[in-house]
């Protein structure tokens, strides 16, 4: 983010996509008559179309709606390349290796959605802040023109500390879910 008196306006936003809806009950007929193969390319078909939402979504984002990229013009091999201004790095991956903060986004994007529960999005997180359909995608969108995705590499104990206080919640809670990156025995 940009400092205010720099006079550039930067952007940050949140997103949810899905293409789940009623996947789950046709693979699992497909599933149910004995036709695994079917089963697996419907669930497959719902993942990448969930993906190319949240890649068209982006898009509309870069070059519509907070309009910073108007004159984008970028064949599929550099959409592929990731060649556009800003990324959507999501909860869960190496840039943002909690999980849990997925509950954050779902509270800013879809109050109304809860445990077990879809809200206006048609998507819900599982206890375990996975969500339901599994083809859907979430994450967050940086504007910015240098940002790049990085992945979190092994934290300390005070950094794993620090960021316990600032969620308000048990350091046990932090370290399960941020176990891969402990840079420390617990």
């Amino acid at each position: 983010m940009r400092p205010k008196d720099s006079g550039v306006t930067d952007y940050v936003g949140g997103f949810i996509t899905t293409a789940g809806i009623g996947a789950e009950e046709v693979a699992k007929a497909y599933q149910d008559a004995g036709d695994d193969y079917n089963s697996i390319m419907v669930k497959a078909l719902a993942d990448r179309l969930a993906e190319a939402c949240a890649e068209w979504l982006h898009q509309q984002v870069r070059k519509e709606y907070w309009g910073y990229a108007k004159d984008e013009q970028l064949d599929n091999e550099a959409l592929i390349k990731e060649q556009y201004s800003g990324i959507r790095p999501a909860p869960g991956y190496p840039a943002c290796p909690d999980h849990t903060e997925k509950s954050t986004l779902f509270a800013l994007l879809d109050p109304e959605a809860s445990e077990g529960r879809a809200g206006r999005s048609g998507v819900f997180l599982t206890e375990h802040f996975a969500m339901f359909p599994a083809a859907a995608v979430s994450g967050w969108y940086f504007a910015h023109p240098q940002a790049q995705y990085f992945a979190v590499g092994k934290v300390d104990q005070d950094q794993v500390q620090s960021y316990t206080e600032r969620k308000g919640q048990d350091l046990a809670v932090s370290e399960r879910w941020l176990a891969p990156n402990l840079g420390y025995d617990n």
